[in-house]
């Protein structure tokens, strides 16, 4: 049999291979994304996302409005300090001030990052307000809200002291 008869006779199997791989892919479609933690940590038989100690917040959710920690809604903007979550007044991004963040005067020891979760889109940080960040001792990092939230998570497991202000990811301005 010559080459181009093997490969005609295989080609039924193949495609019957083809078609199984990617039934199973569409079956998998809906399921909840790997977190990056652990998708990328060299010890892959080791879940750390679920040995979170219960004193840690882990941001779990989110809707327009709202925020999963630790499987409690919150509703509104939080401020998480640390392990300390506050509720937070600001409810659009023109509304975070150097008053707003007041906080972090006093708060000690003192985060090395703030996450600031802008809503739904990234907005420019106005620099008497950048200036302030910086001069708590604090670096800021300005996103979206939902990858503000996975930032968090991230950093907080690490047990890097990290802090996030997060406006609702529902904001659109």
């Amino acid at each position: 049999m010559g080459v181009r008869e093997r490969a005609l006779a295989t080609l039924p199997t193949l495609m019957r291979a083809l078609r199984k791989e990617c039934s199973a892919k569409q079956q998998t479609a809906n399921r909840p994304l790997p977190s990056l933690r652990r998708a990328f940590s060299l010890y892959d038989q080791i879940n750390l996302i679920d040995n979170v100690p219960e004193d840690q917040l882990r941001f779990q959710g989110y809707t327009d409005t709202a925020f999963t920690v630790n499987r409690v809604e919150y509703e509104g903007s939080l401020l998480c300090v640390g392990n300390m979550l506050l509720s937070w007044s600001p409810n659009k991004f023109s509304e975070i001030t150097t008053d707003s963040l007041s906080i972090f005067q006093t708060v000690r020891p003192i985060p090395e990052i703030l996450i600031l979760g802008c809503g739904r889109y990234i907005q420019q940080v106005d620099p008497d307000l950048r200036r302030f960040i910086r001069s708590s001792g604090m670096k800021l990092e300005a996103v979206d809200s939902k990858n503000a939230a996975s930032t968090y998570n991230i950093l907080n497991e690490e047990g890097r002291i990290v802090a996030a202000a997060l406006l609702p990811y529902g904001v659109v301005e």
